[in-house]
């Protein structure tokens, strides 16, 4: 039997960062994503001898280990290995070896939430084999509960969510790791009309995410009042962007972004940068009405929203950074696992 899963990356449109401790804890965040046809895959095939095969296919890294739990953490994809030890610790023994096969779409810090939907994607598929008992919610919070306390990595709650439920969702965040998922009935014609305006660019950087979120998370505990303003603004940006979905005035969009963007690079250095500020000034030139980072900032992907025909002027200006423009389409899906 071979048992695999897949999970849908996701664009941040609005709120991003306030899903992110100690900020969500004290004054609640608030996120407006959707989720794209790229995806984080998993598939788990069964072996005879006891032995534990890790391959992630797009990074071209292959290890192997005895079946000794836990397994160590010793800097070789730790990201699966940790996946592994918390479904052993927490739903006991595996009754064989195994290799465990991943592939994600997009760049690691890329800035779609690729690590936390591979986390939700090796999740699911391990739930597919031992026919854990996880609602969306329960796989959601387990995965963050991985990243965030066993790896003990930086970063917020969105991605986790995102990759767990699908769609275009309204999040709210609350202390005491409370998650809200709102998800949003949003008419075709407005999703389509989005799609076609929203240019997906990647600067083909990456940058560790996690930098720039601890500085995020020191500038809140700092009591600085400048970033913590920043995150009170994107909030309020998330609760546009739902207005201008929900009341199909998408022409907004792109100023709504715009406003975002100016904030979001307030919250913590390193989140833009010359090279991102020059993209982001020939696109708005082109004719773009508004974009941003997209994740913690400092490279990966940016967004920018086109207007009317303008798409086509604002790719042949970004072509001139050597970047890639992506095609992509909305989903309605999250995770989504099966047997063979």
């Amino acid at each position: 039997m071979i048992y695999r899963s897949k999970a849908p990356l996701r664009l941040g449109l609005a709120g991003g960062g306030t899903d992110v401790s100690p900020y969500s804890d004290l004054f609640g965040g608030a996120i407006l994503n959707a989720t794209i046809s790229l995806y984080a895959r998993a598939s788990i095939e069964l072996l005879a001898d006891n032995k534990v095969i890790f391959e992630s296919a797009d990074k071209k890294e292959s290890y192997t280990y005895d079946a000794v739990y836990p397994l160590p953490m010793d800097g070789q994809l730790d990201i699966l290995k940790g996946v592994v030890n918390r479904v052993v610790k927490d739903y006991g023994a595996l009754p064989s070896g195994f290799k465990l096969t991943t592939y994600v779409d997009a760049p690691s810090g890329s800035g779609l939430g690729t690590s936390s939907t591979l986390v939700v994607a090796v999740l699911g598929a391990f739930a597919e084999w031992r026919k854990l008992p996880l609602g969306e919610y329960d796989m959601a919070h387990l995965a963050y509960s991985i990243e965030r306390e066993d790896l003990q990595q930086a970063g917020g709650k969105q991605d986790q969510y995102a990759a767990t439920f699908g769609g275009v969702n309204f999040m709210e965040f609350y202390k005491g790791d409370k998650v809200i998922v709102n998800p949003l009935r949003i008419r075709d014609i407005y999703l389509h009309e989005l799609e076609n305006n929203l240019v997906l660019f990647y600067t083909s950087t990456s940058r560790l995410s996690s930098s720039i979120i601890s500085e995020q998370q020191k500038n809140v505990n700092d009591k600085k009042e400048g970033s913590i303003e920043a995150m009170h603004q994107l909030k309020e940006q998330a609760i546009m962007m739902k207005e201008a979905l929900l009341r199909g005035t998408i022409d907004q969009i792109g100023e709504i972004l715009d406003y975002g963007f100016k904030f979001k690079k307030q919250m913590a250095q390193g989140i833009s940068n010359s090279q991102l500020d020059e993209i982001y000034d020939a696109a708005k030139q082109a004719g773009a009405s508004g974009g941003k980072i997209s994740g913690a900032g400092g490279g990966g992907f940016m967004i920018f929203y086109c207007p009317r025909n303008t798409r086509f002027q604002v790719v042949e200006a970004l072509n001139k950074f050597g970047g890639d423009v992506k095609r992509y389409h909305f989903t309605n899906n999250g995770i989504q696992t099966w047997s063979i």
